[in-house]
């Protein structure tokens, strides 16, 4: 099983460019490129422009010897779905970043839900579910133009109609299409009180596409490295292997550098890594 971990360069792609060779160095093969995360950021500027920080992008990573295995659609904190604007701007920007995950020779891109109540609050579930089932029918059709897969991802907010790996597999389901598929989140799965390896063993191979791996203590959304939390790692690489996950074991994780002396860090990320290599089965 190939591995990989989150590459966030936000705003500063040139000056980060040199983060890829030492992902590669660390032992990763792909990286889960994560800047169309935010709805406002340099991919949405000038065409021209976003066309060639792709083009940079897609060289520097294939230079690095690594290649783009994710991407991540553009959501607002807050959620700001509220209105037909609001969600038909959310659409454009989506879209636009179907073809920026094309564009990086990448075929898959994670979304979340659309959440016009807000985050943690569903006052009024069968609204909630035919905004979704219509935001997302439309963007499979992008999607399948654009050649690029959308990964649904299940959340960390039990409110939501669509939050437990269950709900988020129910929806894939309706939505029907080979385009429209599953990223399984483990820390959102601890947080809804949910098994990560249950939940491999539920949507299995057919429809879990991609994931972001990561822990935290089964009440928040801490993004912690796997094996200092509550879930049950060795389990949990055990799933993956019964299903035959043909997919990437992706950290949405990194080291933090702060507190750190450089060697420090860059021992921790080794660690990291070697955990990395170790739960995907590859030591």
């Amino acid at each position: 099983m190939r591995v990989g971990i989150q590459w966030c360069p936000e705003d500063n792609i040139e000056e980060r460019i040199s983060d890829l060779y030492e992902i590669k160095r660390l032992g990763y093969d792909c990286v889960d490129f994560q800047s169309f995360c935010h709805t406002e950021n340099v991919f949405f500027g000038e065409p021209a422009e976003v066309d060639r920080l792709l083009s940079l992008v897609k060289n520097a990573v294939s230079d690095a010897g690594l290649t783009v295995s994710q991407t991540h659609g553009p959501w607002r904190w807050p959620p700001q779905d509220a209105t037909r604007e609001d969600r038909d701007e959310r659409f454009e920007k989506m879209a636009r970043s179907l073809y920026g995950t094309a564009a990086l020779g990448c075929t898959d891109m994670v979304i979340h839900p659309i959440m016009p109540f807000g985050d943690y609050q569903n006052p009024h579930p069968e609204e909630f579910m035919e905004m979704n089932l219509e935001f997302f029918r439309r963007l499979t059709e992008e999607a399948k133009k654009a050649g690029v897969v959308i990964d649904f991802e299940n959340m960390p907010m039990p409110a939501l109609t669509l939050a437990t790996p269950g709900q988020i597999l129910d929806f894939v389901k309706k939505i029907n299409s080979p385009n429209f598929r599953v990223c399984l989140d483990t820390g959102h799965c601890s947080v809804t009180k949910s098994d990560p390896a249950e939940a491999v063993r539920m949507i299995g191979k057919e429809y879990l596409r991609v994931l972001h791996v990561h822990d935290n203590d089964g009440r928040s959304d801490f993004h912690w490295l796997p094996e200092t939390g509550v879930i049950d790692w060795r389990e949990f690489s055990k799933a993956l292997h019964d299903i035959d996950f043909e997919g990437v074991f992706s950290l949405e994780t990194d080291v933090k550098p702060s507190g750190l002396t450089p060697k420090e860090y860059k021992a921790k990320r080794e660690e990291l890594a070697r955990t990395a290599k170790r739960l995907a089965g590859n030591n």
